[in-house]
């Protein structure tokens, strides 16, 4: 459908001083990097951009820097509104509308986990707050309450209307159930496994591979509309270096998502990024960066390309 949220979405990952500051002149930087590899669109404030940890001053300045720099380049943005608070989220969306970004990402309520008529509250609390914004649900794996398909049709009769959601995929009954339920929803899954998930019946992806290097996973968006056996095979190997040298870190020394995506984007090297997070979180030592990326490079060195 025309108006369907498609492509590689890449994210912003937060900057950070020595004092836990925010270096916003690094941002600026990997903005404009982001841009000028023609990736789909930019979104910030999700997992990796370390929005639970930012104030409400910083959350505006994050906001602005990056409307301000997609506007002057006809980039695709979505401005992510997330918040434990509800209250507070429904602040930000309400500062973020007057952006004009193209979408406005909420997860759900978090500390408590919420009924559904809990969310149908909070997400037409939201959709009368972004209106004329489109609305992007934020519901990844690891969200306290995951969304069942026949629940986003609860939702549309209910008239909430989500453009888009980020979600973890299924096998082909879960597309269709998905479909069936609100036929007129984009679908973005993981962007490691986005050749599959288009197969299925996927739009697009807010992407964890992007972390890595937002060019070489744009590139190979785009092989997946002219050669998608090659976009499969490559789908593979991604796999693999996800389960053999993302994945333990994860499972074995209890890192957190964001910080194995910050890891991706050191050892990708694109922009200024180190793996530190915001206290009192602990990223990746930056000396498992380099060995990392040795492994990394020969797996998929579709995703280091020379300059």
């Amino acid at each position: 459908m025309e108006n369907r949220i498609t492509g590689t979405w890449c994210t912003l990952l937060l900057p950070l001083n020595s004092d836990d500051s925010i270096d916003f002149g690094k941002l600026e930087v990997q903005i404009d990097a982001l841009i000028a590899f023609g990736v789909s669109g930019i979104y910030s404030n999700g997992t990796a951009a370390e929005f639970y940890s930012q104030s409400e001053v910083e959350f505006d300045q994050i906001s602005e820097l990056l409307a301000e720099r997609c506007r002057a380049k006809a980039t695709p943005f979505q401005i992510g509104c997330n918040h434990v608070n509800p209250m507070l989220a429904l602040e930000r969306v309400k500062r973020a509308a007057a952006l004009q970004p193209d979408a406005i990402q909420v997860i759900l309520p978090d500390w408590t986990v919420p009924s559904m008529d809990e969310i149908v509250d909070f997400l037409m609390a939201v959709q009368q707050a972004a209106n004329p914004i489109r609305l992007v649900l934020y519901n990844p794996p690891h969200a306290k309450r995951v969304l069942l398909p026949e629940e986003y049709g609860i939702l549309r009769e209910s008239g909430v209307r989500l453009a888009d959601c980020k979600v973890k995929g299924g096998d082909a009954a879960w597309y269709a159930a998905m479909r069936q339920s609100d036929p007129e929803l984009s679908l973005g899954v993981p962007g490691h496994t986005l050749a599959s998930g288009i197969l299925a019946g996927a739009d697009g992806s807010y992407s964890n591979i992007a972390c890595l290097h937002p060019g070489a996973a744009q590139t190979w968006y785009h092989l997946m509309a002219v050669d998608m056996e090659r976009a499969l095979e490559l789908e593979k190997r991604i796999g693999l270096f996800m389960e053999q040298l993302i994945r333990p870190y994860i499972t074995r020394y209890r890192y957190s998502n964001q910080a194995v995506d910050k890891l991706m984007a050191a050892v990708g090297g694109w922009a200024p990024i180190t793996t530190r997070l915001r206290w009192p979180y602990r990223g990746v030592h930056e000396r498992e960066v380099g060995a990392v990326r040795i492994e990394a490079e020969r797996i998929i060195p579709e995703f280091f390309p020379t300059n």
